[in-house]
């Protein structure tokens, strides 16, 4: 199984550190376009070999596509941050170049590939990914409600004060502060509500710290975050590659589902060897519906600005 990451900045680096580490894939290539960068990431990844006891070989390669043949799971991490000054539709409107391109350049040497989106705006950049490349929907995943609903979790697991293996929970929506949404109704803690274990308050503070749970880390490191994103990607690239038919929240395109269409926004997936393979409905209440309509209009309204891209 080959693995392609197209940025070696600190998500790529780490997601290709925990494909290796985990034995996710045989072959992982680091593709950056900064000379000698990926070789380096790559040269130190293979360097922890006889340490940590895998076997995955990880190349890195100068903007050298032809490296990526014959990937199965090809990630794109590539993108600029917001720089102080630039207006959305300037990110957008660069970003967009960048994943448009880098697309075209990995499904040229892998045409089968399944493409995993992680720049962002996320849920933008999966969805021009899909309407540049004419790719079908289950083969274009963006990555966002993987981390989001991670961070719902710890966050759940530090308020309950338990172990954040025993917590369930999932974030649906797009992949912003303001457009997330996480479902404390049905989060449990060992097949129990947990509801029963945290006031409504405790709850209410947990999703607010969700939402904001890139932003706190932006504040507290001066950077993005790059652990727990490194790791999200590798969680999906596993159930991917080993058909393991995880149920994951991802950003995909809907056809109707959840009262959505012609857009790509996050809602839980099941993620085996075909890419995405179920939506599942989980059912929203009222409130959660709306919440859910509200964020589809704000992706909605960020998508707007990728008709000079796509025309």
């Amino acid at each position: 199984m080959k693995v392609t990451i197209v940025g070696a900045g600190n998500v790529g680096a780490t997601c290709a550190d925990v494909i290796a580490y985990r034995g996710i894939a045989s072959e992982v290539v680091l593709l950056d376009i900064k000379e000698g960068f990926a070789e380096g990431k790559a040269m130190d990844i293979m360097q922890c070999a006889t340490t940590t006891g895998f076997n995955t070989r990880v190349i890195g390669s100068t903007n050298d596509y032809t490296k990526t043949a014959n990937s199965d799971v090809v990630v794109i991490t590539s993108g600029i941050p917001r720089k102080p000054g630039m207006t959305r539709e300037e990110l957008i409107g660069i970003n967009a170049g960048i994943v448009k391109s880098v697309a075209d350049n990995v499904l040229r040497h892998s045409p089968e590939a399944i493409i995993v989106v992680v720049s962002n705006p996320m849920d933008t950049m999966t969805y021009l990914t899909l309407k540049a490349t004419g790719l079908p929907k289950h083969r274009v995943i963006g990555m966002g409600g993987a981390l989001d609903s991670s961070r719902f979790k710890y966050f759940l697991s530090q308020a309950l004060e338990k172990p954040g293996n025993d917590v369930q929970g999932m974030v649906i929506g797009g992949h912003g502060d303001k457009t997330m949404i996480p479902l404390t109704r049905i989060a449990s803690y060992n097949g129990s509500p947990v509801s029963q274990f945290l006031s409504q308050d405790v709850l209410d503070k947990v999703a607010a710290d969700t939402m904001v749970g890139g932003a706190t880390l932006t504040g507290l490191l001066g950077t993005s975050a790059w652990y727990a994103p490194g790791a999200s990607v590798a969680y999906l690239v596993d159930s991917i590659l080993n058909d393991q038919r995880k149920m994951i929240p991802c950003s995909v395109m809907l056809d109707g589902e959840y009262g959505q269409s012609d857009i790509c926004i996050g809602v839980p997936c099941i993620i085996g060897r075909k890419g995405l393979v179920e939506i599942v409905d989980v059912n929203l209440d009222d409130k959660e519906k709306d919440l859910f309509a509200k964020s589809a209009d704000a992706v909605r309204n960020m998508n707007a600005d990728l008709q000079s891209v796509l025309a």
